[in-house]
């Protein structure tokens, strides 16, 4: 069995990227860390770094151990917490990614039926899909919130569509006068608020136009935070599109609206992803449940 000590002095080489930077972190000396990665190595019977003129460089073997080892460190400071949150009544930690507009699809109404009387500790954040991969990966979080059905996952990440909901054109009060359903065609020539290039999101409002065989707007601000792009929308002339359930809350008090688009119809699914293989703890799997129920 590896020591957890050297898998952290094995982390901490990853990170410093040298044998002198990870002794000088873990304020050890040089030769201690090399003996200690040797032995490492003997025991696994396989070389962990190939050492070059600008430091380490991890082999395969290298990097799927790194994963393991930043899995373990997430292990270690979760049961750690979990053990202080008991003795104090609360439930968890649970940590749980997910990219914006996925979190405010899902997220709020799951928490709503995990009610409880007791409390528990949940850490939400927003990260990109790449992001949220790697860190599912690392351990750092046990569930990633995403728009689903893009692209496949990778082998190790499992993925499970829960809700679908159309896109649609959302506009201010300076459109007041525009509708009851509109074509992206007469749209192009617009200003729009759209997301930056690369993310799920962006690749479906992309297949929004392609389906309707609309040009791609040019006039565009390019913003990645929901609340901000809803806020432009909502003070001045520009549009996006937005799944409706994103805007749910702005098109409920009347300060956005939302338009049919009669060129393309585009459902977009969101879901969520874990690792296969890997028990959820008992707080994420209620989590999950809970996100399940959403399903029609």
């Amino acid at each position: 069995m590896i020591d957890s000590r050297v898998l952290r002095t094995f982390l901490a080489i990853c990170r410093e990227g040298s044998i002198s930077g990870a002794a000088r972190h873990l304020n050890i000396s040089q030769p201690s860390v090399s003996v200690a990665i040797a032995d490492l190595e003997r025991q696994l019977g396989s070389t962990l770094f190939e050492r070059g003129r600008r430091g380490i460089v991890l082999t395969e073997v290298g990097q799927v151990l790194m994963r393991r080892a930043e899995m373990m460190e997430a292990l270690l400071r979760d049961a750690e917490e979990a053990v202080a949150l008991t003795r104090q009544g609360v439930r968890g930690p649970l940590r749980v990614g997910g990219t914006p507009g996925a979190l405010v699809s899902l997220v709020p109404a799951a928490i709503g039926r995990m009610a409880q009387p007791d409390h528990m500790a949940l850490h939400i954040i927003e990260r990109s899909d790449v992001q949220l991969t790697e860190l599912l990966r690392r351990g750092q979080i046990e569930v990633a919130v995403v728009t689903t059905g893009i692209e496949p996952p990778p082998e190790d990440i499992k993925e499970r569509s829960i809700a679908r909901d159309p896109f649609a054109l959302i506009v201010g009060r300076a459109h007041d006068a525009l509708g009851p359903t509109v074509s992206l065609h007469q749209m192009a020539t617009m200003g729009w608020v759209l997301p930056h290039a690369g993310g799920a999101f962006r690749r479906q409002v992309d297949a929004l136009f392609l389906a309707a065989e609309a040009p791609l707007p040019v006039d565009v601000i390019h913003c990645d935070s929901l609340l901000t792009s809803m806020a432009i929308v909502r003070r001045g002339p520009r549009v996006t599109v937005l799944p409706r359930g994103v805007a749910a809350a702005e098109l409920s008090m009347g300060v956005l609206r939302a338009i049919p688009i009669i060129d393309a119809q585009i459902n977009r699914n969101v879901g969520i992803r874990t690792l296969k293989d890997h028990q959820l703890s008992d707080l994420g799997a209620q989590f999950v449940a809970a996100i399940w129920a959403n399903e029609p």
